[in-house]
């Protein structure tokens, strides 16, 4: 799992790349989670992510809850079709706002 984090404007973007599992999953807390500060605004980029487990949505879920805890926005984008199968089917992407691009994602966030 590699992941990088930049800021463009007052936007925080993690992009990561691997499979998000059992094995990969508390890194990627340890590194994003911080992000979720008062107000913040985070894309996660998860164009390069082919495959997440059960322990990748409990990963999402947490840090939806710190990021809208802290009145914060966070934004999913490039999600596989398997992944929102995946989402769908357990009702987590109910709960995030998903863009195809980066660019869509960024515009979406500075808008707001």
């Amino acid at each position: 799992m590699e992941i990088s984090i930049k800021t463009i404007e007052d936007i925080k973007i993690a992009v990561l790349t691997g499979d998000i599992d059992a094995n990969t999953a508390s890194s990627v807390t340890k590194e994003v989670l911080p992000l979720a500060e008062a107000n913040s605004k985070i894309i996660l980029d998860m164009t390069g992510v082919p495959y997440m487990s059960s322990a990748g949505l409990r990963m999402l879920l947490s840090l939806y809850r710190q990021t809208t805890a802290k009145e914060g926005k966070l934004l999913l984008v490039g999600l596989t079709e398997e992944i929102i199968d995946t989402m769908t089917v357990t009702g987590f992407l109910d709960f995030f706002a998903t863009s195809e691009t980066l660019e869509q994602g960024i515009e979406a966030l500075a808008s707001k």
